[in-house]
């Protein structure tokens, strides 16, 4: 199995789509990778896989000794069903097709020895994180929600799901809380924010913290540059660093010696 060199693996998932999930997912790898540790990204989100897009890689994945070599931008190793399918078609699957393209992704890929491996999925519960859960040990899952009621009630239901399959909680991430005016840098509230930390102190999960709105995340992701490379020292890079560093915590500590890169800022 593929994944027998991967560390940890970890599931970055929402209850509802739109709420910044992927972006989360990018920029808490490149976060980790700059820590030194050995990083990938999984794209389960079948029917959106953005994750090509955020690291500007269009090239697909070579092939060697019958295993697909995933490519790697800005110290993280993907894989994404977007390398592999015209961006333009759309993918039309039964839940059967879509466990299977999960299933090759995991175990036809050389992912080699990674620290960690971070997973986008698919926003709900369905069969993508069914199929995570049965056929991988997970070390955890992160919960993404802006503060707005209808996000949260989703994701709430996510973490019903986790709980119910024995698939420790890492914690909840509040995203767009605020936003950050690029101009005077003063904060303005989309919605209420807060709730998130509300309801993480009432499911008794860890509360990761909260990552303002600011135009230049959603910039990068375009452009294929994710802030936390772009722009570290910002705010939004220095949330998204804090909240890696939390997840290093709650790590257990490793066995053995692992030989440690460090990247430059």
């Amino acid at each position: 199995m593929s994944l027998a060199g991967v560390r940890h693996v970890i599931v970055v998932s929402s209850g509802k789509g739109g709420v910044g999930k992927s972006t989360v997912t990018v920029n808490l790898a490149v976060c980790l990778a700059r820590s030194g540790k050995r990083v990938g990204i999984l794209d389960a989100d079948v029917y959106g896989p953005d994750i090509p897009i955020m690291f500007g890689v269009s090239k697909p994945p070579t092939i060697r000794n019958n295993r697909i070599q995933p490519p790697e931008e800005h110290g993280v190793k993907l894989m994404s069903l977007g390398f592999l399918v015209d961006p333009e078609q759309a993918v039309i699957w039964r839940g059967p097709m879509v466990m299977q393209a999960l299933d090759q992704m995991m175990n036809q890929v050389d992912w080699g020895d990674l620290d960690f491996l971070l997973v986008d999925m698919p926003p709900g519960t369905g069969d993508a994180q069914l199929t995570m859960t049965q056929k991988v040990p997970l070390a955890g899952a992160i919960l993404v929600s802006t503060p707005q009621a209808v996000a949260l009630a989703d994701t709430i239901k996510g973490l019903a799901m986790f709980r119910k399959v024995s698939t420790p909680i890492l914690g909840m991430v509040e995203n767009m809380s605020q936003f950050l005016c690029p101009h005077c840098g003063q904060k303005s509230e989309f919605f209420r924010s807060g709730t998130v930390q509300e309801a993480c102190r009432h499911y008794d999960v860890p509360y990761l913290g909260d990552i303002p709105f600011d135009p230049a995340a959603r910039e990068g992701g375009d452009r294929g540059v994710p802030i936390t490379v772009s722009q570290p020292g910002s705010p939004v890079g220095q949330a998204f660093r804090n909240i890696a560093d939390k997840i290093l915590a709650a790590m257990p500590r490793p066995t053995g010696p692992i030989p440690i890169v460090r990247r430059a800022e």
